[in-house]
């Protein structure tokens, strides 16, 4: 496969026009859903505007995320985690604090019964992952490099036009989903309202290798500008998302790496002894994004088209996988025959499905993220000690601290059966078209 030139992945009808449902955005998101999708039955295409090899693609970079428990289960369901599993590190502890305060919290496997809390990938080598994943795809086509020109929802279908490799197709959907990233251009075109807050931080993202590595260990020191982590990476080396204000991200950016380190050591302290070898440094402006209009008759936003979080407790991407995982199962209901006569993935009461399941684990996940970002740069007084005797609470109750555990590493309440390890299907033969 040649993802700079205008190819789609093997497909039984060459060129075909109608499908069971379009996802405008192949990043790691809309490529995973395609790949959830992959063995349902489902006609699916795939509208990529950015080449995945190139330069500026957003979803294919060198940053790492944190994964959930969670979201482990559902890369392992849809057929891409031993792809992506020598490059993940596991996360087995995790060390909440805030600078300068006494309170701690200590968030440990063991204690949870679990092989480990979450994990930590490159989002280049999960790319790749889900790009193989959908060579071998023959129902899903692949359009890369294009972008949709115009898009006109109907009561039983969509229309779209889509401008590739010099050309326009017209495409015609039952079910359009959206997801292009945090700038929609679905969303926008759709009129679709959104609440947007920004934080007036950056995240400065880059890569450090310490002297005295701890395996498996994370860390997150709230600080008086916001966040700072330190996530494993495989080779002993520790991914860094390090929040700062608007006012001091071009200052961080231009320091030499020894001056950088320095700074950062004296955020972070000696837990893992000196830090060395410090990667490049990118910045990424920090904002909230929220729409509660998720579904519209024949439309449905997933990840960060839909939401656009803090990385605080590194949520957002976690929440997108939570979205497909619940989408994809209601499109291939257990049991039923996927393509059988009558069966609509983009009836209302397919969506409605979806918007009921999500709407509660979306909108709270936001005010989480939210509120921690907020209130741990407050620094009143009394709000600071309250913060620190919350962390040394949560740290002596067991029950709470597996509560706050389970909740991050995405395994509470109801989960889709992707989020539990689980295939869509029960009976694979079920999901065959007839």
């Amino acid at each position: 496969m040649h993802p700079e030139s205008s190819t789609r992945h093997p497909s039984p009808a060459p060129c075909q026009s109608h499908f069971d449902l379009v996802i405008v955005g192949g990043g790691l998101i809309g490529g995973s859903l395609a790949c959830a999708l992959a063995d349902t039955g489902l006609r699916v295409a795939v509208v990529e505007a950015v080449a995945a090899d190139a330069a500026v693609q957003p979803s294919y970079d060198e940053r790492v995320i944190a994964l959930s428990l969670g979201s482990r289960r559902i890369l392992g369901a849809i057929g891409v985690w031993d792809a992506i599993a020598p490059e993940a590190e596991p996360i087995l502890r995790v060390h909440i604090a805030e600078r300068g305060g006494c309170g701690t919290t200590r968030l440990d496997h063991a204690e949870l019964g679990v092989a480990a809390l979450g994990y930590v990938a490159s989002a280049r080598a999960m790319g790749a992952a889900i790009r193989a994943g959908l060579a071998a795809a023959p129902q899903v086509e692949w359009l890369c490099p294009a972008r949709v020109i115009s898009q006109r929802l109907h009561a039983d279908r969509v229309d779209l036009e889509v401008q590739c490799g010099g050309e326009t197709r017209r495409l015609h959907t039952r079910l359009l989903v959206a997801a292009d990233g945090g700038d929609s251009l679905i969303r926008r075109d759709q009129g679709i309202a959104v609440e947007e807050r920004p934080y007036e931080q950056q995240a400065v993202i880059t890569t450090v290798t310490p002297d005295r590595p701890l395996t498996g260990w994370a860390f997150e020191r709230f600080t008086d500008t916001g966040p700072l982590a330190l996530l494993p990476m495989t080779g002993g080396r520790y991914s860094v998302v390090w929040t700062c204000r608007d006012t001091e991200t071009a200052a961080l950016l231009g320091l030499s790496d020894a001056d950088f380190l320095a700074r950062l050591q004296g955020r972070f302290g000696f837990r893992l002894g000196r830090l060395g070898q410090a990667a490049p440094r990118r910045a990424y402006p920090l904002k909230l994004l929220f729409t509660r209009e998720t579904v519209r008759p024949r439309l449905v936003l997933i990840g960060n088209a839909a939401h656009t979080l803090h990385p605080v407790a590194g949520q957002g991407f976690n929440l997108g996988l939570r979205d497909v995982a619940a989408l994809a199962e209601v499109l291939a209901p257990v049991g039923e025959p996927v393509g059988a006569r009558g069966f609509d993935p983009g009836a209302a009461t397919v969506l409605e499905a979806y918007r009921s399941w999500r709407g509660n684990d979306q909108q709270r996940t936001a005010a989480l993220t939210d509120t921690l970002a907020r209130l741990f740069v407050n620094p009143w007084l009394p709000l600071r000690l309250g913060r620190n005797l919350g962390l040394l609470g949560l740290d002596l109750l067991p029950p709470a601290r597996r509560t706050v555990a389970r909740r991050f590493m995405g395994i509470g309440g109801r989960a889709p059966r992707l989020a539990r390890g689980l295939p869509l299907s029960r009976n694979p033969a079920a999901n065959e078209r007839p």
